[in-house]
């Protein structure tokens, strides 16, 4: 199966400003993602979507072409990743490139590997619209979730009869480190449409995501610690 590799890199970032390049641990958050994909595949399969040369310019720096800027329509804070997705697509199948499956990797997750990238796709199949990365959630909805009833009592959000924690059913929670897809079922529908989905687990330090300032510190703990270099 042939497969593009997408980084999307939008340009602006409130929660932690200009992160996509900021210095994490000696190097731009962006080459975490852009090296862990690197053994994999050809250079020419690694696309980066995004709308700013500060971006491109560092990627270029990583030995990664960038082929387009994104539209500034793709680049707004309410940008869907759908469209990103359809728009990097479309861009190479009018070069008469076809892919069949696309794996998204957000910079933001510094700490996914090789091995984790190369393990979610092991995983995939063409019968599946998508492999997605998770971790076990601690906020379980059968024990410690609620929600407000009509009278604003807070009601447990998932009823279930178990008397221990640990009889409840594990729950997974989208790490937002990788996403396999089959391109043919994201040209029928978006990701949060798609019924065939397979979980693909990582640890719990693997699915660091940054998205405020306290992310970003704890990142760079852990690698001052030396459990991620």
């Amino acid at each position: 199966m042939k497969t593009l590799f997408l980084i999307p890199a939008r340009g602006g970032s409130k929660g932690v400003p200009g992160k996509n390049i900021k210095s994490l641990g000696g190097k731009p958050l962006i080459n975490y993602a852009i090296d862990a994909v690197k053994p994999l595949t050809a250079i020419e399969n690694i696309c980066i979507s995004t709308d700013a040369e500060d971006i491109k310019a560092v990627v270029e720096a990583n030995g990664v072409s960038v082929p387009f800027l994104r539209p500034a329509y793709l680049a707004e804070d309410n940008s869907g990743t759908y469209e990103v997705c359809l728009h990097a697509i479309e861009f190479y199948e009018k070069q008469g490139r076809f892919f069949d499956v696309l794996v998204i990797l957000q910079p933001t997750s510094p700490f996914r590997t090789t091995d984790n990238i190369r393990e979610a796709l092991q995983a995939f199949s063409p019968d599946l619209d998508m492999v997605v990365s998770v971790k076990e959630t601690k906020a379980n909805p059968y024990t410690v979730l609620f929600e407000e009833d009509s009278d604003g009592y807070l009601v447990k959000s998932k009823q279930g009869n178990f008397i221990r924690r640990q009889d409840c059913p594990r729950v997974w929670e989208y790490n937002g480190a990788i996403y396999v897809i089959n391109i043919e079922s994201l040209k029928r529908s978006p990701l949060n449409q798609f019924k065939k989905i397979r979980k693909y687990i990582m640890e719990e330090a693997e699915s660091v995501d940054i998205d405020t300032p306290l992310d970003w510190e704890f990142s760079e703990f852990l690698i001052s610690k030396k459990t991620f270099l």
